[in-house]
């Protein structure tokens, strides 16, 4: 048998943080971290050409060089601070214009939410991918904000999907009726009511798009519809390494083991939100 806590005598027990949100907030928190520290200091200019060309990982240069002489960490650097602003762009453009569109469509008459409905199926249907570079290629030109525009649409519409689903289920609530006939308008009942009620899965939603808008970046780098040069993104600096992988691996290897490092950390962040938001998971 088990023995009760302290804590479930008193009635209420004490709730600990899961072990991977832990660790993903401290590889999320490394690249936050590295990101802030690029806007004051680099070990190197990114344009710098500090060493020999191909250069192997030394002190002087830790990730090595790349094929100008320039400082490969340095870039990844940079490139952390791209995969943030990125990340955190698309996201905040997905997440003002998904939620709107999906309480929109929870509260809509049943025509446009039929409507609505399918738009949001018909977009989703379109890789992000693919979507991101429609948009890009109709702008004016391959640049970091029209990128986290174009992966901002691209999530919008799932974020829109999930919100009208989980907000016709809060609407259908008792408490919600209650509400309604007691005279509380609608602006109301979104503010205090709906939006507390969904926020928890919603944040899970979005640092998982968080991370495949980060992916996404990358691969629209590696394919020149991201962000151009001197912006050292981790998909430009694959792609530039594309050419010396044989010969000088390591600058292939790197851009690509901090993209994963992140990507792993958004992850393990997301799935620790979820534990945390629903205990029982967590304990099963």
């Amino acid at each position: 048998m088990s023995v009760a806590t302290q804590d479930d005598l008193s009635g209420g027990q004490k709730r600990r943080l899961p072990l991977t949100l832990i660790v993903g907030l401290i590889l999320v928190g490394l690249h936050v971290a590295i990101a802030a520290l690029t806007l004051f200091w680099t070990p190197y200019g990114p344009n710098d050409m500090a060493g020999m060309r191909l250069e192997a990982p030394s002190f002087a240069h830790w990730a090595g060089t790349d094929r100008l002489g320039r400082d490969l960490f340095t870039h990844i650097m940079i490139g952390s601070r791209i995969a943030i602003q990125v990340g955190a762009g698309a996201v905040a453009i997905g997440a003002l214009i998904g939620v709107s569109l999906g309480i929109l469509a929870a509260f809509a008459t049943r025509t446009l939410d039929d409507a609505l409905a399918a738009t949001f199926d018909i977009l989703i249907a379109f890789p992000t991918l693919l979507l991101a570079m429609l948009v890009v290629a109709a702008s004016d030109g391959a640049s970091l904000s029209s990128a986290i525009i174009a992966l901002g649409v691209a999530i919008s519409a799932i974020v829109a999907r999930l919100t009208r689903i989980l907000a016709k289920r809060v609407l259908e609530m008792d408490y919600i009726t209650a509400a309604r006939t007691s005279g509380t308008s609608w602006l109301q009942i979104v503010f205090i009511h709906l939006l507390p009620n969904i926020w928890p899965t919603l944040m899970v939603n979005f640092a998982l798009q968080f991370g495949l808008a980060v992916i996404a970046e990358a691969s629209l780098s590696y394919l020149g519809l991201g962000a151009p040069p001197p912006n050292a993104s981790w998909g430009r600096l694959l792609q530039e390494a594309q050419g010396t992988v044989y010969t000088a691996p390591f600058g292939a290897v790197a851009p690509g083991i901090a993209l994963v490092i992140l990507v792993i950390g958004v992850n393990l962040l997301a799935d620790g939100l979820r534990d945390y938001a629903d205990p029982t998971r967590g304990r099963r």
